[in-house]
């Protein structure tokens, strides 16, 4: 009997499952060091903006309820105020009873006012006050029968424009001004007096040209 000869299957190769671990990718993180100076960069721009937004808030208040820059134009505050001089006023006394006194030398709202059609605003003197008497006669000017010392003023002669202005008694919110070039100014000789609400502000001082800096 022949020797058989045994076979051994091999077993079969058992496919074992595997396991797979969900693991997290690495995140790329920005590091520290890289953020830090982007955030500090915007938060300079916002600092600067709110900088900026404030200065020009602070500009605006200023120009329209406090002072502003004005130009003379014209010739009609001669000898003391002349063609381009650079004016500083302010708009602060003009909202006080007696912000506005004698002699004080203000710019004024020219809108629709006679002889100053087209033109922004004017520059005068103040001669008479609410309940003032003005009169204008023998070249010389009268305010409640004193005759007016005016020595900014040299050798000048105030003429007569117009009799209705030439006497009269102002009412309580009524201005009477005059320019210093007599014989040139178009003034309440000629369109009578001014209302307060017209009065933009008062010459605090001449900065421009540099020869001439002051009151004037």
């Amino acid at each position: 009997m022949k020797a058989g000869r045994i076979m051994r299957k091999s077993n079969k190769e058992v496919d074992e499952p595997r396991i797979y671990l969900d693991m997290e990718e690495p995140s790329e993180s920005i590091p520290e060091s890289e953020e830090k100076p982007s955030n500090q960069m915007l938060k300079e721009i916002l600092d600067w903006a709110k900088h900026i937004v404030i200065a020009v808030a602070v500009g605006l208040f200023l120009v329209f309820f406090v002072v502003q820059r004005n130009e003379v134009v014209g010739s009609s505050m001669v000898p003391n105020l002349h063609e381009s001089d650079q004016l500083l006023v302010q708009k602060v006394s003009r909202h006080f009873a007696n912000g506005i006194g004698y002699e004080d030398i203000i710019t004024i709202d020219a809108d629709g006012l006679y002889y100053h059609v087209g033109e922004k605003n004017i520059i005068k003197r103040v001669i008479g006050l609410p309940g003032d008497t003005v009169d204008i006669q023998d070249g010389s000017v009268y305010r409640n029968g004193v005759k007016l010392q005016e020595n900014y003023l040299t050798n000048v002669m105030t003429d007569e424009r117009n009799d209705a202005y030439s006497h009269i008694t102002l009412g309580d919110d009524e201005f009477y001004v005059l320019g210093d070039n007599r014989s040139v100014s178009l003034d309440s000789r000629t369109f009578g007096p001014i209302k307060k609400e017209r009065i933009i502000g008062e010459v605090l001082f001449r900065f421009l040209p540099l020869d001439s800096i002051g009151k004037p």
